[in-house]
This record gives C-alpha cells, sequence and structure tokens, in this order.
C-alpha cells in the first residue's frame, strides 16, 4: 500500500498535486476562510483534495473521460479545477440517472441512466467515482459494465467512505431520515442530495476481489484520514485535526477514513 507522503502519480508526487489543487481553491483576494486556513496549518489535506490530485495528474488532452455520478457538478468543493479539468480533457461524459446532470455545466455530453443501463459503443481512458461505490446494490454487474465501457489499459478511479469508518457504521445503522438530517447540520447538504448506501465494495479487500474478478488489477490504494466529520465549528475541527495529528506521528490509524482506488484494465504497468 502505497503511503500518501510516497505517493506519486505519473511520475509527480502526490502531495505536490494536493498543493496544486489546494491554490486552485484561494479566491482572487488571496483571503482564506478559518477552515482552510486551519488545515493549511496542520499540513492537513482533505480525502476530496486526494481524489482531484490524482485526477489531476492523470487527465491529459488525450484523456476520453467518462465520470459516473457526478450529478450537476464535478468537484463540489473545487469548482475551478472542474473548469481546468473539463477544459483539459478530449471528452468528458458524465453519467447519473438522475435528471440534475442536465444542469451539468462542466461535461460535454451526458447519459440519464443508471451505470448498468448505458448502452454505448464508445470507450474511455479513464473512468471515476466519486462518492459512488457506497450507493452501488450489484458491485458485479457494475464493475462489469465499467470493464465494457474501459479502454485496454484504461484506468477505473474509486473515491468512497470505508465501510468500517464511525460515520459509516452510524450511516448502515440508522434511516435515511437521520442521514438527511446529519447532513444538512454537518455538511449542508440538501436532502434531494442524499442517497441510500448499501457498503458492498467499500473495503479495500472487497474492491480487489470485485475488481480482479473482471479483468482489472489495483494500481495504487490509499487509505485517506478524513477529519470533516466536525468540521463545520472552529472547536470541534481544531480537536480533530490534532487527534489526527497525533495518530499519525505515532503511527496509528485514524478512524474515519476513506478509500481512493486506482483500477487498471489488463496490467499495463504501475504508479512510478
Amino acid at each position: 500500500m502505497l503511503q500518501t507522503a510516497e505517493a506519486k502519480c505519473g511520475g509527480m508526487p502526490l502531495i505536490d498535486a494536493c498543493k496544486e489543487i489546494f491554490r486552485l481553491k484561494i479566491p482572487p483576494s488571496g483571503l482564506l476562510g478559518w477552515s482552510p486556513r486551519l488545515r493549511s496549518q496542520f499540513g492537513y489535506y482533505t480525502p476530496d483534495e486526494w481524489y482531484e490530485a490524482i485526477l489531476f495528474c492523470l487527465i491529459d488532452e488525450k484523456t476520453d473521460w467518462l465520470d459516473v455520478g457526478c450529478g450537476w457538478q464535478l468537484f463540489p468543493s473545487n469548482r475551478r479545477l472542474a473548469d481546468v479539468l473539463s477544459s483539459r480533457c478530449r471528452s468528458l461524459t458524465g453519467v447519473d440517472p438522475d435528471e440534475s446532470i442536465r444542469r451539468n455545466k462542466w461535461v460535454h455530453e451526458f447519459i440519464q441512466r443508471r451505470l448498468e443501463e448505458v448502452d454505448t459503443d464508445r470507450r474511455f481512458d479513464l473512468i471515476s467515482l466519486r462518492m459512488v461505490a457506497e450507493h452501488i446494490a450489484d458491485p458485479e454487474a457494475a464493475v462489469a459494465k465499467l470493464r465494457e465501457l474501459t479502454r485496454d489499459g484504461g484506468r477505473v478511479v474509486i473515491y468512497t467512505p470505508s465501510k468500517w469508518a464511525p460515520v459509516s457504521l452510524i450511516a448502515a445503522a440508522t434511516p435515511m431520515s437521520f442521514h438527511h438530517a446529519a447532513k444538512r447540520i454537518l455538511q449542508g447538504i440538501a436532502p434531494e442530495d442524499v442517497f441510500p448506501t448499501v457498503y458492498k465494495m467499500n473495503t479495500r479487500k472487497a474492491l480487489n476481489r470485485i475488481f480482479g474478478s473482471h479483468g482489472f488489477v489495483e494500481e495504487s490504494f490509499l487509505y485517506l484520514n478524513d477529519c470533516r466529520a466536525l468540521a463545520a465549528w472552529r472547536v470541534t475541527s481544531l480537536l480533530e485535526l490534532s487527534c489526527e495529528r497525533v495518530l499519525r506521528a505515532i503511527g496509528l490509524p485514524y478512524p474515519e477514513n476513506c478509500l481512493l482506488g486506482v483500477y487498471r484494465k489488463n496490467d499495463a504497468g504501475s504508479f512510478d
């Protein structure tokens, strides 16, 4: 397993890509709010930023990119990056059954269907699933479709919560009404953007098993410490970041974490 401090993508240290992602979030005024300023002081990058850094490294002008479950936006916390990558890639297709995809200004074209229902002769160099895997009820069918849509040597990037993270365990044991209220209070997410979760492919073992059975190999895998559960308030955010720093310093895992895996169709190499 690659450690975040050592990980590279296409020869570029991933931590450098994270710094570029963070820079893109800085407003023209150059003034940061208390939350990004606090994270910067701790040298902490969010799981979103690690995921965005992977795509920043992998997408170039020759990339045909398919984003699954994008809804009306690509990167909710970094619209400038969405502008950059949407313009950089050769093509960007969005897939989502929800009609909100019709409002997505970054995709070049969209398919308003479930992933398993996509019917196209096109093949893609990169397929990304941001916070989608935890909602997939039939992983075998989904990954079979991903294999069909991926060019030989192409990659699938999976970014999803860990099944064993405290927030995931709470979500699995509580009704949707609780999810709606918690997401609204803690993260400001509207109820219509909260969907049922099943966590059938939310461990590294499950992902390797499912993707391996469909001809993919794990090219890269990261556990990403997630200090966003109580990030809405300065005091609790400070406590989360302090706890994460201490655990990281003594080599212990932070309990709340996300998974970031890159799977390549027909092994054609790995990250440097």
